[in-house]
Parts: C-alpha cells; structure tokens; sequence
C-alpha cells in the first residue's frame, strides 16, 4: 500500500485539555504519527473534529415544519408528528435529505454524529446510504430491529416503549450500545433507563442530583440538547439541562443537537447558545462538542497516534486575529464561513 504523508502546521489545540501549542502534525494514512513543537509555526488555529452526540437526520424532509403540540404530540413513537411525516416520506428524498445535513455538517466542522435512526433495517440501511463515501462517521442506534444491523439499541423513553428489557437484552447478547432518551420532559423515566446500565443517556434535562450523581459514578455519558429543549417548552430555564451540576459532578458531558425538524444541526450555534445562556465555561463546552466522537471507538483530540480529524481556521482573515482566546472564540464566535480547511478520516 504506497503510504502518504501530510504536515499540517499551526496553533493546535492539543489533547483533552486544548492546550493550545505551536507545533508540526505529521500524518501518514490518515493517522497521526508525530507533533513537534514549532516556535515558528503558522498563527492559523488546528481544532479537533467536532461530533454532534445526539441527532435525527431523518428529521430533515421536515424541516421547519412548525412546532404546535406537546412533546409526544411532536416526536413520541408511533403516531407524533414527526413519524407521520417520515412514514410519508420517499426514500430517495430521505436519504438526500439526510446527506444534506450531514454535507452541511462537514461544512461547520464535525466529522461524525451519533444518531437516533427510525424505520427499522431500511431506515439505517438508508442512513448509511447518504453517508457514503463523505469523510463522516455516524454512530447509528438503530430502533425496529434496525439496531441489529449497526451500532446500537436507540429507545425514546422507558415509558413509551414495550417490552424495553427483552430489547436490551437482545441487543446486549449482540454486542451492541445501548442509548435512552430520559429526563426530557420530567426526571420520572430516568431511573428507569440507569436500571439498564446504558451506554448513553440523551437529555436529563430533569434528572436529579442523585440520578446525575450515579451517571458519574458510572462513567455514563450525558448527551444534552438544550436549544432543542428550548424549543420544545420542555425547559425556560439555565437551571435545565442542569450543566454546571453535572460539570461539578464530574458527568461526562456531550453535545448535541436533536431533531432536524426543529433545530439546524450546526454544533458552532449549539456552542453559542449554550455559552450565552448557561455559562459554561468555554474549554469545557468546547470538549463536550468534541468529546462525543469516543463513541465511534476514534477519538477526535489531537495527539500522537489518533486519527487526524481536524479543521484549521485563520484568525488573520478576519477579525478573529484580536481574539485573546481561541478556545472561547470557537465556541462563542466562529461558524463554518471561518473554517479554511478541514482534515478528516473518519
């Protein structure tokens, strides 16, 4: 196999802590083999891939179809809104509609997503369709017996699906990542999803202390879509999701974006929004955008031996060059107009 070989110099934000450093990466085959420090490097700014930890692509062929009902009326299975109109939906339209979000999510920067896939075998066989050939990893949780045929088991409630424990158990026997929604709407069918011990819980926009606390001990990761929440009237509140508590409990934390229907899965205004309304401090924002990426297997931090999966950005074409602070400005200022190159390998 010929080997080839890439140098990417500048300003790169290094390892789970984002220091930022002045170095040479080395990638040969899409890996990363070598990072030298480099005094004279570039000013352009090399960040790590970001990973969108929650959507629903198929969601795109209604996008902006207009938020009226409640949370189940919208997007519980079988009957909410959502799954009227993807039962409606051609398959051609689904997986254009759904290779459009993901080429618009290359665009501002994330190489892979995890994402919740209705319509059994065919609706994943039609998800990884519209993956194809882009330097893109979606994580797949499967529903319909569609998780039998990729990553995982996704279950939008303990409470709205039957039969929730010979599923996992199935799915466990397979080798397969198991995934709830819980604590969206209140923290009544959380408990319910730790007793399964998953792999991932989506929401805990509710949970309790002690419900996040046992998440922490579990090392059970947290993916949170707040402006979704927002949208959907599930919380009015920086106190909901509760990020600072789950930060101070040491949950790990990741970021996502929800339904397509509802919110653009753009990670740069998720950032944004999250660091506007809740406060988080940027570092630890920016890491739970990036941080979802370990559900692939392939972390996207940057450093010696990882896959190379990163964009650049030139802070001297615009007025990014003032910035005091990278990492901030990342997660408070930047969008995919800013973005120069991307190196992907997923």
């Amino acid at each position: 196999m010929k080997k080839t070989l890439h140098q990417c110099s500048g300003q790169a934000l290094l390892g789970d802590e984002l220091t930022l450093t002045p170095v040479d990466i080395i990638i040969e085959n899409g890996r990363i083999t070598a990072i030298e420090e480099n005094p004279r490097a570039p000013p352009c700014w090399i960040c790590p891939a970001l990973f969108n930890a929650h959507t629903h692509l198929g969601d795109t062929i209604a996008m902006d179809c207009g938020v009226t009902g409640d949370l189940a009326a919208l997007v519980t299975p079988p009957h909410g809104l959502k799954h009227r109109l993807l039962a409606a939906a051609s398959r051609e339209d689904l997986v254009a509609g759904m290779r459009g979000s993901i080429e618009g999510m290359i665009a501002g920067g994330v190489a892979g997503c995890a994402d919740f896939r209705e319509g059994g075998p065919e609706g994943v066989t039609a998800l990884k369709e519209a993956a194809d050939g882009l330097s893109f990893t979606p994580v797949i949780f499967g529903r319909e017996g569609g998780e039998y045929i990729t990553d995982g088991l996704g279950i939008s409630s303990a409470r709205d699906v039957k039969d929730t424990e010979r599923l996992v158990a199935e799915a466990r026997r397979r080798g397969k990542k198991i995934a709830f929604h819980a604590g969206e709407r209140d923290a009544k069918d959380v408990d319910a999803a730790l007793a399964y011990e998953p792999d991932l819980i989506i929401h805990a926009t509710h949970a309790t202390k002690k419900q996040l606390r046992y998440c922490a001990d579990m090392a059970i990761p947290i993916a949170v879509c707040p402006r979704s929440n927002w949208i959907l009237g599930v919380t009015a509140s920086a106190q909901n999701p509760p990020l600072r508590l789950m930060h101070e409990l040491g949950c790990t934390l990741l970021l996502g974006t929800d339904n397509v229907m509802f919110v653009p899965p753009d990670m740069f205004s998720e950032m944004a929004f999250v660091s506007t309304v809740y406060g988080l401090e940027p570092g630890t924002l920016l890491r739970a955008a990036i941080r979802g990426s370990e559900l692939s297997g392939e972390s996207f931090f940057i450093r010696k031996g990882a896959q190379a999966n990163f964009f650049t950005i030139d802070p001297s074409l615009s007025a990014l060059r003032f910035s005091r602070d990278p990492v901030a400005s990342i997660t408070k200022r930047v969008s995919s107009g800013t973005i120069v190159h991307n190196i992907f390998n997923s």
